[in-house]
């Protein structure tokens, strides 16, 4: 995650210092995709009398088609009073949410208002995309407290995208990322993949705001966390889990902060002139698609569509290479009524011009990428994102029989500098959950009991190997149900069939019996050593016999 107050850059020093145990949040997750609905090519705008929401929402999503604001967004008319869908009063008072509203509306107040104004280009998408998938659309604020809704947010652990995916994740919840397309980059596709993951979240934990702890800090953490914890939370329920498992000292801190500083951003950005705040709204984030075959260029995209340079660069974020991949063919956005004209001139344009780039085989055995690119005109950085995984030999000279792509200067211009997106520095921020035979997460409704008999065990059995003295539960945990997951805490080990092994003493007293047995014969083996060669020392030395004694000894033996 990307700390709100700091955006995506080192942050400035704040005026106002964070209460004390409460620090900022640092940096927190083959073939062409399905083609979109038939609205997602409308481009014109219908002429709708509006005579309820569903009209509305309707008329919308025929302007806007895939990224369809199912409901108007923006700060509410200052007569109407604002309201969440997700709990918002509950914890206003919270002192770790009244100081992140304090933070967003006096010394960050200038760069929150930048992120609110820049959150109006892509909250209606984002909404629409919630709504549509059954979740609160106030978890819109997620992605600003991420990363400020900045498509190409990068953490220093190598999170990725307006919603902060390491790549293992992104690839868990269906988005490609590899070396030509990282769709952590794309709004739309990264907004589909945070809400599997959300909701995937939810149904596990049970509480949504656990759900959002889990996606920051990781489900692993928070679920062993509600079973180490399961004690002091006995009477605990509903969003008040959360709160109750921060107090504890096992989260991290940017997790503790996670969820309030939601709340935070949702009191405020609904309220934004209540707080002294200016929000500047953008143009909404909306497109046509159109189907690109393999290797074509962003180049040739341009000036197949009549659109800028600049706008497709930024409706293709996820294209790194500046062309599609060359061994796939991808659906590409336009501006809105462009897609018919766009595909119909990517059809009749010539290969030569459409390709971004041109294939040279490597011959001989002297030809590296350095002579190339000297020969090509082409800077050797930059070749070099366009031929990942070239076979070198000694001295970087290439195999032969290779193809090298040489890429044209329109693809240059569009191709962006990114690092290998497969490669991260960190280890995934949102490990899985642990699973498996050896552990059962526990799910909305199910009782200790029920959870026993279905592993074969005695409820008191199940209680004994998770350190559980009552019968009460939370969605989310992680019971042990196998005695032979782990060493329990006592120091004792029981085995599949129950029996208990050796106590620790005795374990260290036969982990010493070998040990002493091999020093012991380790030193023999050295005395032994040494008497030989203090014995090889004062025997005399034996010259060998004449080799017509030795031919003669080997006659009569013959005989």
């Amino acid at each position: 995650m990307l700390s709100l107050v700091s955006g995506c850059r080192p942050a400035r020093p704040l005026q106002e210092p964070v209460p004390s145990g409460i620090p900022l949040p640092a940096a927190a997750n083959g073939a062409a995709p399905a083609p979109p609905s038939a609205n997602t090519l409308s481009s014109v705008v219908p002429t709708v009398v509006a005579s309820s929401d569903d009209d509305l929402a309707r008329t919308v999503v025929s302007v806007f088609g895939d990224s369809a604001a199912l409901r108007p967004t923006g700060a509410p008319p200052e007569s109407e009073a604002p309201s969440w869908d997700i709990d918002v009063r509950s914890y206003e008072a919270h002192e770790r949410v009244a100081h992140y509203v304090r933070l967003f509306s006096t010394s960050s107040r200038e760069r929150f208002s930048e992120r609110l104004s820049r959150g109006t280009r892509y909250e209606p998408m984002i909404r629409a995309k919630l709504r549509a998938g059954g979740m609160p659309e106030d978890l819109a604020y997620l992605a600003l407290i991420e990363s400020g809704y900045d498509p190409h947010a990068y953490s220093r652990a190598a999170a990725v995208g307006m919603w902060q995916f390491m790549s293992t994740t992104a690839r868990g919840v269906g988005l490609r990322v590899d070396w030509w397309v990282d769709e952590r980059r794309d709004p739309v596709r990264a907004t589909e993949g945070a809400i599997r993951f959300l909701r995937e979240l939810q149904t596990q934990f049970g509480s949504l705001y656990l759900a959002a702890a889990a996606y920051n800090g990781g489900p692993g953490r928070v679920s062993r966390g509600l079973t180490r914890y399961a004690g002091e939370l006995d009477g605990t329920a509903g969003e008040d889990v959360f709160f109750a498992l921060a107090e504890q000292d096992y989260l991290r801190a940017e997790t503790k902060n996670y969820v309030p500083q939601i709340i935070a951003a949702a009191l405020v950005a609904k309220q934004p002139a209540q707080y002294g705040l200016r929000v500047d709204t953008l143009a909404a984030f909306a497109y046509d698609t159109v189907l690109a075959d393999a290797g074509t260029s962003l180049a040739a995209v341009v000036e197949a569509s009549g659109a800028t340079a600049d706008e497709i660069r930024d409706l293709n974020p996820s294209l790194l290479r500046g062309m599609v991949p060359p061994t796939t063919s991808m659906w590409l956005h336009v501006p809105v009524g462009a897609a018919e004209r766009t595909g119909t001139a990517l059809a009749t344009m010539p290969d030569s011009a459409r390709a971004g780039a041109r294939g040279v085989k490597v011959t001989g055995t002297t030809t590296t990428l350095a002579s190339l690119a000297s020969r090509y005109e082409v800077p050797l950085r930059q070749l070099s994102w366009f031929n990942p995984g070239l076979k070198t030999r000694t001295k970087g000279r290439l195999v032969a029989g290779q193809t090298v792509r040489i890429p044209s200067e329109g693809t240059l211009a569009m191709a962006r500098s990114v690092p290998d997106p497969s490669i991260e520095r960190y280890g995934s921020s949102t490990t899985a959950a642990a699973s498996g035979r050896s552990v059962h997460v526990v799910r909305r409704g199910e009782s200790l009991g029920a959870i026993a008999r279905k592993y074969g065990l005695t409820l008191a059995r199940l209680k004994s190997l998770n350190g559980i003295r009552t019968d009460r539960i939370v969605a989310g945990q992680a019971l042990r149900v196998t005695s032979t997951a782990r060493t329990v805490s006592s120091g004792s080990r029981v085995g599949a069939k129950g029996s208990t092994a050796k106590k620790p003493a005795a374990r260290k007293a036969a982990a010493k019996k070998p040990a002493a047995k091999k020093a012991a014969a380790k030193k023999a083996a050295s005395s032994k050593s040494s008497v030989k060669k203090s014995a090889a020392k004062k025997a005399p030395v034996t010259k060998k016999a004449p080799a017509k004694k030795t031919a003669a000894k080997k006659t009569a033996a013959k005989k």
